[in-house]
């Protein structure tokens, strides 16, 4: 048994320090993430408090409505009440370093909520690998509906991680009548069925006119 953690039943756990572990660790991401922000060239300081306010209350609000699910698979991944969009919108507002960063404090809540653990590398490809994608946003804030396709891009990225840890680890808990030719192309339709159908009604809500103002106003609201 680590200090962090213990195995049972064929799964890893989080102990008291293991959890303050990663509490620690989301702590740092968000600190770095603030230092990154009041880093920038002729930014008032009341310019980095409201960008680290925005950051944090749709983070925040991101964890809430990763509660709140329309579907719920059963070996994990579920279609949230636009999770997503919302970690999405941190990047589009102020670039990719925040978004990465905060997507990567976002991840370790998200590691908080329903930790499985079988090896390092699936936790990262799970966890902290697959949400901060969601922080590529960033990369297209400055684009022609960059919202959109900033938010299609880490939505892929985090569907195309959960597929590689599916492949990776997951198929060898399948049970011993699964279809095996099915198994070629299972974690890919398993982790983009969720996936693409919360991207899916994500989208269609946000070609919306009256969001798609609405969107625009909030960015020039948290950017200005």
């Amino acid at each position: 048994m680590s200090v962090f953690f213990y195995f049972e039943d064929g799964y890893y756990y989080l102990t008291t320090a293991g959890t303050a572990l990663m509490v620690a660790l989301a702590a740092a991401a968000l600190l770095l993430a603030a230092l990154v922000l009041g880093r920038k060239k002729r930014v008032e300081k009341a310019f980095s408090v409201k960008m680290l306010t925005f950051s944090a209350m749709a983070m925040a609000l991101a964890f809430v409505t990763s509660y709140i699910r329309v579907v719920n698979l059963p070996y994990g991944g579920s279609v949230t009440l636009f999770s997503m969009l919302i970690v999405s919108l941190i990047g589009y507002w102020y670039g990719p370093k925040a978004g990465l960063l905060t997507g990567f404090a976002y991840s370790i809540l998200q590691f908080l909520q329903e930790p499985y653990i079988l090896t390092p590398l699936q936790v990262c490809l799970d966890y902290f690998f697959a949400f901060t994608a969601l922080g590529l946003s960033g990369f297209f804030r400055n684009r022609k509906n960059g919202l959109v396709i900033g938010y299609l891009a880490g939505a892929f990225a985090r569907g195309l991680c959960h597929t590689i840890g599916g492949y990776l680890f997951w198929m060898a808990y399948m049970p011993d009548n699964f279809p095996r030719a099915f198994t070629e192309v299972y974690p890919i339709v398993y982790n983009y069925s969720y996936i693409g159908l919360e991207a899916l009604a994500t989208v269609i809500v946000l070609s919306v006119p009256t969001v798609k103002k609405t969107m625009e106003r909030v960015k020039t609201l948290a950017c200005s």
